[in-house]
């Protein structure tokens, strides 16, 4: 599941950072540069939660998420590089969900973003992925295929979920573990012996068209084939 979240900061090298690495993680960002157009943008409807900066030129922050609180109970989650306590009170009172202090890592924000989603919007999170037999229950962390349970490690079951959740399109061995959100730095031959493991378990024979399927010097797709 793709989460469809708004930024609205006029800090184009925070957009670009964000975008780079949430890509990867099935959230879509969209931004915008300025406030006056954000409660408006959120009442269309799509969004799934708000990253609001507390400190813009024209209309703040928290003017903003006042207009937003009018119309919606969207998910929102300040961003400031101000220490000031009683600007995080205010923010909280108007109905802001989290704090987030600059500067930030991208992966603390992702964190706090889905622990935002899974208090505030937890039908986000009942997340269940199918192919080729396999289902995986994914706020369950079961994986089954034919209506038997497999046993997979974490980090297997991190990986099959990143690659089902991209079914149809390659996710390069550099990749793997980033897209299963793990920190680890990976080479092709850590990531060719993860995915063998993985296969083992799940029954699968690549040389037959398998689930997992190699694409030569890029990487490994899902296809669901039985």
């Amino acid at each position: 599941m793709t989460l469809r979240v708004l930024l609205v900061d006029d800090d184009l090298r925070l957009r670009e950072l964000l975008e780079r690495f949430l890509e990867p993680h099935d959230v879509h960002l969209e931004h915008l540069p300025e406030g006056s157009r954000a409660a408006a943008t959120v009442s269309d409807g799509g969004f799934d939660a708000v990253l609001l900066d507390v400190m813009m030129p024209g209309m703040g922050g928290l003017e903003v998420l006042r207009k937003i609180r009018e119309r919606s109970s969207i998910p929102v989650l300040m961003l400031t590089a101000k220490g000031d306590e009683a600007d995080r009170v205010v923010g909280l009172e108007l109905g802001a969900d989290d704090y987030i202090p600059k500067p930030f890592s991208p992966r603390e924000l992702l964190a706090r973003l889905r622990a935002v989603l899974r208090r505030t919007r937890p039908s986000l999170q009942d997340e269940r992925l199918s192919g080729g037999g396999v289902v995986v229950d994914v706020p369950g962390r079961r994986a089954t295929r034919d209506g038997d349970v497999i046993e997979l490690t974490a980090l297997e079951l991190d990986i099959l979920i990143a690659l089902m959740r991209r079914a149809g399109r390659v996710v390069p061995r550099s990749a793997i573990l980033e897209a299963a959100g793990r920190d680890e730095a990976v080479g092709e031959r850590t990531a060719d012996v993860h995915i063998s493991k993985l296969r083992k378990k799940l029954g699968d024979d690549p040389r037959a068209s398998g689930l997992i399927q190699t694409v030569r010097g890029v990487g490994y797709v899902f296809t669901g084939a039985t």
